[in-house]
């Protein structure tokens, strides 16, 4: 099977996920902009939450331009990524339903959700990689580097840490995305090598 379908699908669940959280966002009843600060924890968190799902769509759009193509268990592990995703809107929400986020669990549960889209992601590149050839471009780009045992390592410490301080955890997130949004230069790399080859 092609990719086209699955990037298509991909590509619209995550537009839906951004719509919904997007919309989650009430515009304050106060027209000041002390009414306008009173919604400023909710727009952080959504804020936050753009940046992982466009981390993810760019990630996966990268993933998807080197992939030649697909079987069932993909699709699966593809659908088992967007499931993890999905739930982003409700953890924002969550959060930024508690002004100052100093409640333990919808923080800690944000950092399980992205842990879990993390793994969901790792799995869906060892099946692309099982499904293609040993000296496939995949083999060489998804190789699990700094970045990915970084963001692992934060967020298995950030959930715990939720629960003594929640800022900390929070933190721990932003940084994650922080070292996710220095764009990766191994696809483009391989590519040209490849062209040049």
């Amino acid at each position: 099977m092609k990719t086209g379908r699955l990037e298509a699908f991909s590509d619209g669940v995550l537009a839906i996920v951004i719509t919904i959280m997007v919309l989650e966002m009430k515009a304050p009843e106060d027209t000041t902009f002390k009414g306008l600060l009173s919604v400023a924890p909710v727009f952080i968190s959504y804020l936050l939450s753009f940046i992982y799902l466009g981390i993810y769509w760019n990630n996966h759009h990268h993933l998807m331009q080197v992939t030649e193509k697909v079987n069932g268990k993909i699709l699966w592990a593809n659908l088992h990524l967007l499931f993890w995703l999905s739930l982003i809107p409700f953890t924002t929400s969550w959060i930024g339903e508690h002004e100052h986020y100093y409640e333990a669990l919808p923080v800690a549960t944000y950092g399980f959700v992205l842990l879990m889209s993390a793994i969901a992601y790792f799995i869906l590149e060892r099946v692309l990689i099982k499904y293609h050839d040993d000296n496939h471009v995949l083999s060489q780009l998804c190789t699990n580097g700094l970045k990915e045992y970084t963001s692992l390592i934060l967020y298995l410490v950030a959930i715990p840490l939720a629960y003594v301080y929640t800022w900390i955890a929070i933190i721990c997130y932003i940084v994650v995305a922080l070292i996710w949004l220095t764009p990766d230069r191994r696809l483009e790399t391989l590519m040209e090598g490849n062209e040049e080859g």
